[in-house]
């Protein structure tokens, strides 16, 4: 799939060349020949009767090709005029007798020689002449939508200017630039000189440049890390497993009030911290006191002592740009003497206290993920009972209906449009994810070791002292990994170590060995409260007791592991080929898990499940330990088992479930283009595509079809068709179809929507509000070049550290665009201007003081939310006055926030909004 963000335009031999050298006139006669071309268009469309969209075809043209054509002769006869009329001045005419010359009336002679005239007129040129220039110094330029904010001119000004550049034999290309994450690519409008080729242009797509300077100088990595500081390895400890640091596995103990340990005003982050020159650690840090003398930091660890400190630790990764290999989300800096940052401590963080969110980039916005979903997963609810899913997906209809409903009482059309169309495609995305509402109260919490709780206790300040709470991490096997726990709110070991967290619960190691061997290094919990036991828990199976992948499963001197290298018993390491690394740990980890999510819809023993269980584990853990995956498959009969639950053992999914979200390549398609109908039938609402037709040639030299991917249950109508007929099934089933079914109702309810209506009085009336939006337009539409120019620099990036590491995995591949698009981003300026609206702005555009098409271009760069609440406003809840100093008493004296909440009779929302403003 493209996203096409530039117009398209057909390409032509000049602007005003319909046949042979000078056909509308001689070239040496500008005026000449603006004055024919002008003549024959007045001769097709008055004599002849033909459109102009009938013109332009004719001339290999298009409609926006042909007008800037028709404004470059008007712009040729007038600059001529002037000339003339200055030039008869200069000799001495009367201004009577020079208009007498021109043929022209005397007052528009005059005109001509009116201060400013000759300026006004020369503006074209002067766009024409800065485009010219920025092409011969840059080569490769960006001409798309936004350079004309930047330029200070209109954007049809830039276009004419391209046209008059086409015509002189500057040559136009559409080059593909892929955006991260998506799948997706940009479509970049270039202009390069004359005689260049789109392959020259799309071979050096990254020396494509904009008309918008910046320094490069940063004093970072491609990925914009600062060069970490680096922790003597004397100031580490490390527990072992024999020393018990296996129950706190991940967890890094930091002394409190040392700088270069710093974690930057947090009392716990996820980190990756430097030791030595060629090695680091990584794990969750916590403050601690009464660490042993020389010693600032503690690393806990299920590996034994083998004397050599450093064989407990990670090493450096080979690319010096980003050594650990994960996105670095913040690092403690500071300026140095030369302007360029530096680090202060060794703590490059990851994730830390108030901003947890799972860490990396949201592919779809390219932002840093602020939240977890608030939805519960298919995996989970499908291995509930069928009262509870059946429940959580009726109320994700009544949300949806809801949600649709407020947009139809909206009485802006083309707000009410855009939020349609929004709307249809996310509820399409929820029927392909399977995900339902969310249950009450439900939160994601990042889990810390407190061992000195019980196995039947949890701290969590978020939740009410004394309530029961289920846990669930993902992947998630099933029942039997839900552990019910009592909140103690009261432990004090654990209030000193969280406080009152917003982000954190606190948890013993048997708890987090039943969360599917959870480690402290990060690993994240869905914790729900379960006073009424609507969440189904079960007893730890009993195959899985004690069950210890590492020693059930170690590697052996040669075997070939997980990720294609060979493990090497006297260096304890994997040795690898030409090939390098491969990703096949994650088809294995989906193939087991699809088989676990297969086995509990129908019914298998829970001694047949904990066999796949473990085989999990082992796959887990197999690239991380090389351990002997393919003994696991065989000891655990999970060939027996894909044979009875799936069809066979070289088969795949078997239930909706788990086919839903499996990919599967079809051909390459495009939207249909309104010319050709619209890309949405209006019949049903549907979605309609065109095959692209596009081609290549494979490695054996036979033309293929390009393919794109999808997802299964996206490329059905009828849910059924996926599933084996199970009740939990036919439940899914319905919900994907009812969803898609209110998809399409919203395309068609977009689909006859009609245009906003401008009103002139209400444009003078808000004339104020309208100025504003303007300039909000404005900055917003600066920020597109920055965008494409921060594009092309991490796709460059991307391609030059593919060539590195050919065989690099789609993980790594991943981070890696994910990071350099950081980093170009701040060294372009690109961010994401969101146009905030204001009520009185709002206000503005609901009387009709901006056209369809400027409030069409708000809304394609609006914060969506701001919109939403402008457009459908629901009370505020806050807190009274009195509540909130009471409140703030309560928190000062030690309470937890939901203690508070509870006291107040108020949500934990209300109260963190109340006290938050």
């Amino acid at each position: 799939m493209v996203v096409i963000e530039e117009e398209a335009y057909l390409e032509h031999y000049g602007i005003l060349r319909k046949s042979g050298r000078y056909p509308w006139g001689s070239g040496n006669n500008t005026q000449q020949r603006g004055m024919g071309f002008l003549d024959w268009l007045k001769d097709m469309s008055i004599k002849l009767g033909i459109s102009e969209a009938e013109v332009a075809r004719s001339v290999g043209m298009n409609t926006t090709d042909l007008r800037a054509a028709k404004t470059i002769a008007k712009n040729e006869i007038k600059a001529a005029q002037i000339n003339e009329a200055f030039r008869l001045k200069k000799k001495g005419m009367s201004n009577v007798e020079a208009a007498k010359r021109m043929g022209i009336p005397e007052s528009s002679y005059r005109a001509l020689l009116a201060p400013g005239a000759k300026d006004k007129n020369d503006v074209l040129n002067s766009v024409h002449d800065k485009l010219k220039e920025e092409i011969d110094t840059k080569k490769y330029l960006d001409v798309g939508s936004g350079i004309e904010n930047h330029i200070g001119v209109s954007e049809d000004r830039v276009k004419i200017a391209i046209a008059m550049l086409i015509d002189e034999g500057y040559t136009r290309h559409y080059v593909k630039v892929p955006q991260p994450g998506t799948g997706k690519d940009t479509l970049m409008r270039v202009m390069a000189g004359p005689k260049v080729t789109y392959k020259e242009v799309h071979q050096n797509r990254d020396q494509i440049k904009t008309v918008v300077d910046f320094s490069e100088d940063g004093g970072r990595s491609f990925y914009g890390i600062a060069k970490p500081m680096a922790l003597d390895p004397k100031r580490l400890g490390v527990r072992y497993k024999e020393d018990g640091g296996a129950v706190e596995d991940g967890v890094i103990y930091v002394r409190p009030g040392v700088k270069d340990v710093s974690l930057g005003g947090s009392r716990y982050a996820q980190v990756r911290i430097q030791v030595g020159d060629g090695h680091y650690v990584k794990g969750m840090a916590i403050y601690k006191d009464n660490l042993p003398p020389g010693v600032d930091l503690v690393f806990n660890t299920n590996k034994e002592n083998t004397g050599h400190k450093m064989d407990a630790l990670k090493e450096l990764s080979a690319d010096p740009d980003n050594p650990f290999g994960s996105y670095i989300r913040r690092q403690i800096l500071e300026k140095g003497p030369d302007g360029k940052d530096r680090a202060t401590s060794v703590m490059n963080l990851v994730n830390e206290e108030g901003n947890w969110g799972g860490g990396g980039i949201n592919p779809k916005t390219g932002e840093p993920y602020t939240g977890w979903s608030k939805s519960v997963a298919s995996q989970v609810l499908s291995k509930q009972s069928p009262v509870l899913a059946k429940g959580q997906l009726q109320i994700t209809h009544e949300r949806r209906q809801k949600e649709f409903d407020e947009i139809m009482a909206l009485t802006n059309p083309t707000v009410r449009k855009k939020l349609l169309e929004e709307y249809a495609d996310g509820v399409d995305s929820a029927a392909v994810h399977l995900k339902a509402a969310n249950l009450p109260r439900q939160r994601w919490q990042v889990i810390l070791p407190v061992n000195t709780l019980k196995d039947t206790e949890i701290y969590a300040p978020n939740f009410r002292d004394g309530e029961r709470v289920a846990l669930i991490r993902y992947p998630h096997g099933g029942t039997f990994e839900i552990p019910e726990l009592t909140v103690n709110n009261k432990h004090s070991g654990s209030r000193k170590i969280l406080g009152d967290s917003t982000d954190a619960v606190g948890i013993n190691s048997k708890v987090a060995e039943r969360l599917s061997g959870a480690d402290f290094d990060g690993d994240t919990v869905l914790v729900i409260p379960n006073n009424n036991r609507r969440v189904r828990t079960s007893p730890a199976l009993e195959g899985l007791r004690h069950f210890d992948p590492r020693s059930e499963y170690p590697p052996y001197d040669g075997m070939p592991t997980i990720d294609g290298g060979r493990y090497n018993a006297s260096t304890k390491k994997i040795e690898y080929g030409t090939r390098g690394p491969t990703d096949r740990k994650q088809h294995e980890m989906g193939d087991v898990s699809n088989l676990i999510t297969d086995m509990t819809i129908k019914g298998a023993s829970h001694d047949k499940i904990a066999r796949a269980v473990r085989h999990s584990m082992v796959v887990i853990d197999s690239e991380k330990h090389a351990l002997n995956y393919k003994l696991s498959y065989d000891v655990n009969g999970i060939r027996a088992l894909k044979e009875e639950y799936q069809g066979g053992a070289n088969r795949g999914a078997s239930t909706l479930i788990s086919r839903a979200g499996a990919e599967i390549r079809v051909p390459q398609r495009d939207l249909r283009r309104a010319s050709k109908g619209g890309s949405v039938d209006p019949v049903s609402g549907k979605r309609v595509y065109e095959p692209t037709g596009r081609t290549y040639v494979d490695r054996q030299g036979k033309e293929v079809l390009n393919r794109t991917i999808s997802k299964q249950l996206a490329e059905t109508d009828d849910a059924h068709t996926l599933s084996s007929g199970t009740p939990m099934e036919r439940l899914y089933a319905n919900h994907s179809n009812t969803l898609k079914g209110m998809a399409n109702t919203a395309r068609l309810a977009a689909l006859n929507t009609p245009r906003s209506v401008y009103s002139p009085s209400a444009a003078r009336t808000y004339s104020k509000e309208v100025a504003a939006l303007n300039s909000k337009i404005d900055l917003a539409l600066r920020n597109r070049p920055l965008e494409r120019q921060a594009l092309v620099r991490a796709d460059a990036i991307f391609r030059q550290k593919k060539a590195a590491n050919p065989n690099m995995d789609k993980e790594t591949e991943t981070k890696i665009k994910f990071q350099a698009l950081e980093e170009a981003r701040r060294i372009t300026g690109a961010h994401r201007s969101r146009i905030v609206l204001t009520p009185r702005e709002w206000e503005a555009i609901q009387a009709g003081a901006i056209s369809d098409s400027k409030l069409t271009t708000i809304l394609k760069n609006a914060d969506m939310d701001s919109v939403r609440s402008l457009a459908t406003p629901r009370p505020k809840l806050l807190m009274t006055p009195a509540k909130n100093q009471r409140a703030q008493s309560m928190l000062a004296l030690g309470y937890t926030r939901a203690e508070v909440a509870d006291a107040l009779g108020v949500s934990l929302t209300t109260l963190d909004t109340s006290i938050g403003g």
